[in-house]
């Protein structure tokens, strides 16, 4: 196995674009790969630009009319049919949607394809982590939803388990779905409550279903939970799922809108809590996965110049071995790109100043504490259909 990590990365993937009034601005792909690239990480590891992906793929997941909706609402936005959730407030169409929402799933699943075959251990697509499409429907900003998509290739290439853990704000709910009443892939997602935040899914009761039961996880996070309690949850919920599942490959999705400063969202995590987050998932696959096999992901971000470069460049030089040190000072390069694109001033370090620390679970429950609760509500509801005890 390659001992260097891959970055998939191809400028294409910018033309993501529902327009300058949407949250999802394409500059923060942009300005990620233009950090990596400031502090050196495009040399650590290999940039590959994946081929789009084509209708075959997107079928392992994607109902046929529903890609045939999105072709044509990509050929002529005018005939988007918001029966399939196009053209809607959250997913305007756009000319060249099919094109540039398949080439980001292709990365992933080409990301998915090299871990796989042992042509690198780890792979990156900060481009990717569109975890709201459905089969049949574009949701929340996702047309296609590529970690869906490298799921399905990697059961096509034989593997029997697979493990999703989705830690973006909003809830997984289109990997959820894709992947209900499949024993091989284990879905566990941490977001912020469904009571105060799209989608409204992702409640504790949410546990697969048939030969499927217990293969999802959720962990739903009062609104306003920091650092502390955020790596709590994690920490008491995901590493013991690990280590029962065993996972062959770890696929991980890192939307960074957990964060304070995001628009769209009420929880209150840092930078270097999201870093600890990752330096965590990267640990977990090296210890449970076969190889270390990892996978990891973006999603959301709509703090787009204060925190998603700087979360998803650390998330590169994590999976580069090459981590970045928080207290770096940012390139001036870079500080000139982001006033040059935005008329912003950019962040000057890779740190919130924060030193993320956490009680584990193993300490003691607080029945009076609102984190606890949750972690406690996701235990009792998943664990035991596992056979775990809660």
């Amino acid at each position: 196995m390659s001992g260097r990590a891959q970055l998939m990365w191809d400028d294409a993937v910018t033309g993501y674009d529902f327009g300058d009034s949407h949250p999802m601005d394409p500059v923060r792909l942009a300005l990620t790969m233009g950090l990596v690239r400031a502090f050196g990480l495009d040399r650590a590891v290999d940039v590959v630009a994946a081929k789009a992906a084509g209708e075959s793929t997107l079928r392992l997941v994607h109902r046929s009319d529903y890609v045939a909706a999105v072709r044509a609402a990509s050929a002529d936005p005018g005939r988007a049919d918001q029966n399939y959730g196009l053209g809607t407030v959250d997913d305007p169409a756009f000319a060249g949607m099919h094109e540039v929402s398949s080439l980001i799933a292709g990365q992933s699943v080409a990301a998915a394809e090299a871990v796989w075959r042992g042509q690198t251990g780890h792979a990156v697509n900060f481009s990717g982590g569109l975890h709201h499409a459905m089969p049949g429907s574009a949701s929340g900003f996702c047309i296609y939803n590529d970690p869906a998509l490298a799921i399905a290739r990697l059961l096509e290439l034989g593997a029997e388990r697979v493990a999703y853990v989705d830690v973006d704000v909003h809830h997984g709910d289109g990997v959820q779905a894709a992947f209900w009443e499949d024993p091989r892939v284990l879905t566990v997602s941490l977001h912020e409550h469904p009571r105060t935040l799209f989608p409204q899914t992702g409640w504790p009761e949410e546990t697969g279903a048939g030969a499927g039961e217990g293969g999802a996880v959720n962990v739903a996070l009062p609104a306003g939970t920091g650092d502390a309690g955020w790596l709590r949850a994690f920490h008491a919920v995901v590493p013991e799922l690990l280590a029962d599942f065993r996972p062959q490959v770890l696929v991980t999705q890192h939307g960074a809108d957990t964060h304070f400063e995001d628009p769209l969202a009420h929880l209150a995590v840092s930078l270097d809590a999201q870093r600890a987050v990752m330096a965590a998932c990267h640990d977990l696959a090296h210890e449970y996965a076969d190889e270390g096999r990892w996978v990891a992901l973006g999603g959301g971000g709509y703090a787009v110049v204060d925190v998603v470069p700087r979360s998803w460049t650390h998330l590169v030089g994590i999976a580069a071995h090459a981590p970045v040190d928080p207290e770096s000072v940012i390139p001036s390069s870079w500080r000139d790109e982001v006033y040059a694109r935005t008329r912003q001033l950019g962040p000057a370090r890779m740190t919130d100043g924060r030193t993320p620390s956490w009680k584990s679970w193993e300490e003691g429950y607080d029945p009076a504490d609102r984190l606890d609760q949750a972690v406690l509500a996701s235990r009792r509801a998943a664990f035991p259909l596992r056979g775990l005890l809660t």
